[in-house]
Protein backbone atom coordinates (compact mmCIF):
# COMPACT_ATOMS: atom_id res chain seq x y z
CA UNK A 1 0.00 0.00 0.00
CA UNK A 2 3.14 2.05 0.70
CA UNK A 3 4.92 1.60 -2.76
CA UNK A 4 0.93 2.26 -3.97
CA UNK A 5 0.75 5.56 -2.20
CA UNK A 6 4.46 6.58 -3.45
CA UNK A 7 3.66 5.75 -7.11
CA UNK A 8 0.28 8.11 -7.00
CA UNK A 9 2.62 11.12 -5.60
CA UNK A 10 4.98 10.83 -8.26
CA UNK A 11 2.16 10.63 -11.19
CA UNK A 12 0.23 13.57 -9.26
CA UNK A 13 3.52 15.48 -8.58
CA UNK A 14 4.11 15.52 -12.31
CA UNK A 15 0.83 16.76 -13.07
CA UNK A 16 0.42 19.43 -10.75
CA UNK A 17 4.27 21.03 -12.91
CA UNK A 18 1.64 22.05 -14.88
CA UNK A 19 0.92 20.71 -18.99
CA UNK A 20 3.72 18.87 -20.25
CA UNK A 21 4.06 17.64 -23.96
CA UNK A 22 3.45 13.99 -24.86
CA UNK A 23 6.32 12.89 -25.65
CA UNK A 24 7.70 14.80 -22.21
CA UNK A 25 5.37 12.91 -20.29
CA UNK A 26 6.56 9.75 -22.07
CA UNK A 27 9.94 10.02 -21.70
CA UNK A 28 9.19 10.93 -17.58
CA UNK A 29 7.44 7.85 -17.69
CA UNK A 30 9.84 5.48 -19.21
CA UNK A 31 13.04 6.76 -16.74
CA UNK A 32 9.93 6.00 -13.97
CA UNK A 33 9.82 2.74 -15.50
CA UNK A 34 13.50 1.97 -15.74
CA UNK A 35 14.09 3.08 -12.19
CA UNK A 36 11.34 0.98 -10.80
CA UNK A 37 12.82 -1.80 -13.61
CA UNK A 38 16.41 -1.24 -11.47
CA UNK A 39 15.35 -1.07 -8.29
CA UNK A 40 13.27 -4.36 -8.72
CA UNK A 41 16.98 -5.70 -10.31
CA UNK A 42 19.10 -4.78 -7.53
CA UNK A 43 16.06 -6.01 -4.49
CA UNK A 44 16.38 -9.38 -7.17
CA UNK A 45 20.46 -8.99 -6.94
CA UNK A 46 20.28 -8.52 -3.63
CA UNK A 47 18.22 -11.43 -2.08
CA UNK A 48 20.20 -13.81 -4.63
CA UNK A 49 23.20 -12.69 -3.17
CA UNK A 50 21.45 -12.66 0.28
CA UNK A 51 20.31 -16.61 -0.23
CA UNK A 52 24.16 -17.40 -1.90
CA UNK A 53 25.86 -16.08 1.36
CA UNK A 54 23.48 -17.31 3.65
CA UNK A 55 24.30 -20.61 2.01
CA UNK A 56 27.98 -20.11 2.32
CA UNK A 57 27.74 -19.22 5.95
CA UNK A 58 26.01 -22.52 6.41
CA UNK A 59 29.14 -24.57 4.96
CA UNK A 60 31.36 -23.07 6.66
CA UNK A 61 29.24 -23.56 9.90
CA UNK A 62 29.23 -27.09 8.68
CA UNK A 63 32.69 -27.35 7.57
CA UNK A 64 33.40 -25.69 11.27
CA UNK A 65 31.39 -28.55 13.37
CA UNK A 66 33.39 -30.81 11.32
CA UNK A 67 37.10 -29.64 12.09
CA UNK A 68 35.81 -29.60 15.91
CA UNK A 69 34.46 -32.88 15.32
CA UNK A 70 38.32 -34.16 13.98
CA UNK A 71 40.28 -31.80 16.42
CA UNK A 72 38.39 -33.69 19.60
CA UNK A 73 38.67 -37.18 17.78
CA UNK A 74 42.31 -35.73 17.51
CA UNK A 75 42.70 -35.14 20.68
CA UNK A 76 41.17 -37.88 22.33
CA UNK A 77 43.13 -40.01 19.85
CA UNK A 78 46.80 -38.02 21.17
CA UNK A 79 45.18 -38.56 24.84
CA UNK A 80 44.78 -42.40 24.33
CA UNK A 81 48.52 -42.45 22.72
CA UNK A 82 50.41 -40.70 25.84
CA UNK A 83 47.85 -43.10 27.95
CA UNK A 84 49.67 -46.29 25.76
CA UNK A 85 52.84 -44.35 26.01
CA UNK A 86 52.86 -44.41 29.98
CA UNK A 87 51.78 -47.79 30.19
CA UNK A 88 54.63 -48.86 27.64
CA UNK A 89 57.06 -46.93 29.77
CA UNK A 90 56.06 -48.29 32.95
CA UNK A 91 55.91 -51.55 31.32
CA UNK A 92 59.40 -50.98 30.35
CA UNK A 93 60.50 -49.62 33.73
CA UNK A 94 59.30 -52.89 35.54
CA UNK A 95 60.84 -55.53 33.07
CA UNK A 96 64.27 -53.68 33.43
CA UNK A 97 63.83 -53.83 37.11
CA UNK A 98 63.18 -57.44 36.82
CA UNK A 99 66.09 -57.72 34.49
CA UNK A 100 68.64 -56.22 36.52
CA UNK A 101 66.85 -59.02 39.23
CA UNK A 102 67.62 -62.00 37.08
CA UNK A 103 70.92 -60.67 36.33
CA UNK A 104 71.66 -60.39 39.97
CA UNK A 105 70.54 -64.37 40.96
CA UNK A 106 72.10 -66.07 37.87
CA UNK A 107 74.97 -64.28 38.81
CA UNK A 108 75.05 -65.58 42.19
CA UNK A 109 74.10 -69.11 41.09
CA UNK A 110 77.16 -68.73 38.58
CA UNK A 111 79.23 -67.77 41.28
CA UNK A 112 78.17 -70.65 43.53
CA UNK A 113 79.15 -73.36 40.43
CA UNK A 114 83.17 -72.96 41.18
CA UNK A 115 83.33 -74.20 44.40
CA UNK A 116 80.77 -77.24 43.59
CA UNK A 117 82.44 -78.22 40.24
CA UNK A 118 85.76 -77.72 42.43
CA UNK A 119 84.76 -80.23 44.96
CA UNK A 120 83.10 -82.94 42.12
CA UNK A 121 84.60 -86.50 40.80
CA UNK A 122 87.28 -86.06 37.67
CA UNK A 123 84.37 -88.19 35.68
CA UNK A 124 81.65 -85.53 36.58
CA UNK A 125 84.20 -82.34 35.93
CA UNK A 126 84.52 -83.63 32.45
CA UNK A 127 81.02 -84.13 31.72
CA UNK A 128 80.65 -80.39 32.69
CA UNK A 129 83.26 -78.85 31.14
CA UNK A 130 82.00 -77.20 28.35
CA UNK A 131 78.81 -76.30 30.30
CA UNK A 132 81.20 -74.61 32.90
CA UNK A 133 83.11 -72.57 30.19
CA UNK A 134 80.10 -71.10 29.50
CA UNK A 135 79.87 -69.08 32.44
CA UNK A 136 81.08 -65.54 31.49
CA UNK A 137 84.14 -64.47 32.65
CA UNK A 138 82.93 -61.00 33.10
CA UNK A 139 79.00 -60.97 34.30
CA UNK A 140 78.86 -57.04 33.88
CA UNK A 141 80.18 -57.30 30.21
CA UNK A 142 78.73 -60.17 29.13
CA UNK A 143 76.54 -60.42 25.95
CA UNK A 144 74.74 -63.23 26.85
CA UNK A 145 71.31 -63.35 28.01
CA UNK A 146 69.90 -64.03 31.03
CA UNK A 147 68.00 -66.71 29.40
CA UNK A 148 70.85 -68.38 28.01
CA UNK A 149 72.54 -68.03 31.40
CA UNK A 150 69.84 -69.54 33.51
CA UNK A 151 69.73 -72.52 31.02
CA UNK A 152 73.33 -73.23 31.44
CA UNK A 153 73.60 -73.36 35.02
CA UNK A 154 70.06 -75.42 35.33
CA UNK A 155 72.41 -77.87 32.91
CA UNK A 156 74.60 -77.95 35.27
CA UNK A 157 72.97 -78.47 38.47
CA UNK A 158 70.70 -81.13 36.28
CA UNK A 159 73.58 -83.34 35.78
CA UNK A 160 75.08 -82.72 39.24
CA UNK A 161 72.22 -83.88 40.58
CA UNK A 162 71.79 -86.87 38.50
CA UNK A 163 75.59 -87.79 39.33
CA UNK A 164 74.37 -87.66 43.20
CA UNK A 165 72.24 -90.00 43.00
CA UNK A 166 73.75 -92.96 40.51
CA UNK A 167 76.20 -95.25 41.50
CA UNK A 168 78.85 -95.02 38.85
CA UNK A 169 82.42 -96.74 38.04
CA UNK A 170 85.50 -95.13 36.34
CA UNK A 171 88.84 -96.18 35.14
CA UNK A 172 91.06 -93.81 36.61
CA UNK A 173 95.06 -93.04 37.80
CA UNK A 174 96.34 -92.98 41.04
CA UNK A 175 99.36 -92.82 43.15
CA UNK A 176 99.52 -95.71 45.06
CA UNK A 177 101.19 -96.40 48.32
CA UNK A 178 104.88 -97.19 46.71
CA UNK A 179 104.52 -93.47 44.82
CA UNK A 180 103.84 -94.87 41.59
CA UNK A 181 100.42 -93.42 39.55
CA UNK A 182 98.85 -96.63 38.64
CA UNK A 183 95.13 -97.62 36.47
CA UNK A 184 92.33 -98.06 39.29
CA UNK A 185 88.86 -98.89 38.87
CA UNK A 186 86.72 -96.04 41.09
CA UNK A 187 82.97 -96.88 42.55
CA UNK A 188 81.30 -93.23 43.09
CA UNK A 189 78.58 -93.70 45.22
CA UNK A 190 76.84 -89.98 44.27
CA UNK A 191 78.68 -87.78 45.07
CA UNK A 192 80.08 -88.02 48.59
CA UNK A 193 82.22 -91.50 49.07
CA UNK A 194 84.28 -92.86 46.44
CA UNK A 195 86.22 -96.48 46.58
CA UNK A 196 88.86 -97.62 44.37
CA UNK A 197 90.70 -100.96 43.52
CA UNK A 198 94.22 -101.67 41.49
CA UNK A 199 95.01 -104.29 39.48
CA UNK A 200 97.75 -105.53 41.90
CA UNK A 201 94.65 -105.48 45.01
CA UNK A 202 95.45 -101.93 46.35
CA UNK A 203 92.74 -100.01 47.25
CA UNK A 204 91.49 -96.58 49.22
CA UNK A 205 88.76 -94.32 49.81
CA UNK A 206 87.75 -90.90 48.01
CA UNK A 207 86.01 -87.82 49.26
CA UNK A 208 85.70 -84.49 48.23
CA UNK A 209 87.17 -81.54 49.18
CA UNK A 210 87.53 -78.29 48.57
CA UNK A 211 90.61 -78.67 46.56
CA UNK A 212 88.92 -82.12 44.65
CA UNK A 213 88.63 -85.52 45.56
CA UNK A 214 91.07 -86.21 48.66
CA UNK A 215 92.23 -90.13 48.27
CA UNK A 216 93.40 -92.30 51.08
CA UNK A 217 94.88 -96.02 51.30
CA UNK A 218 92.50 -98.76 53.01
CA UNK A 219 93.89 -102.38 51.98
CA UNK A 220 90.99 -104.11 54.36
CA UNK A 221 88.70 -103.03 52.07
CA UNK A 222 90.05 -104.42 48.69
CA UNK A 223 88.15 -107.52 48.69
CA UNK A 224 84.45 -105.80 49.19
CA UNK A 225 85.35 -103.07 46.68
CA UNK A 226 86.18 -105.89 43.97
CA UNK A 227 83.35 -107.73 44.98
CA UNK A 228 81.28 -104.73 44.38
CA UNK A 229 82.88 -103.58 41.12
CA UNK A 230 81.53 -107.71 39.86
CA UNK A 231 78.62 -107.36 40.87
CA UNK A 232 78.18 -104.15 38.86
CA UNK A 233 79.22 -105.48 36.03
CA UNK A 234 77.19 -108.31 35.84
CA UNK A 235 79.94 -111.14 37.19
CA UNK A 236 78.44 -111.79 40.29
CA UNK A 237 74.65 -111.74 41.82
CA UNK A 238 73.28 -108.93 43.59
CA UNK A 239 74.59 -108.82 47.31
CA UNK A 240 74.90 -106.62 50.58
CA UNK A 241 78.54 -105.45 50.64
CA UNK A 242 79.36 -103.97 53.65
CA UNK A 243 81.89 -100.82 52.77
CA UNK A 244 83.01 -97.90 55.19
CA UNK A 245 80.88 -94.60 54.83
CA UNK A 246 81.58 -91.47 56.64
CA UNK A 247 78.60 -88.79 56.34
CA UNK A 248 79.94 -85.46 56.52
Amino acid sequence: MKRRTLELGAIACLVSQGPATLDETRITMDKWIETQQIISKERKDWQQGKEILQGRLELVKNEIALLQGKIQEAQAGVAEAKRKRDELTAEVDRLAATGATLTEAVTRMEAGIEPIYRALPQPVRERLELLVRRIPEDPATTKVSNAERFQNVLGILNEINKANNEIAVSYEVHELADGKPSEVQAIYVGLAQAYYVSGGGEAGIGRPGADGWKWEPSKSIAHDVTWSLEILQGKQSPAFVGLPMRIQ
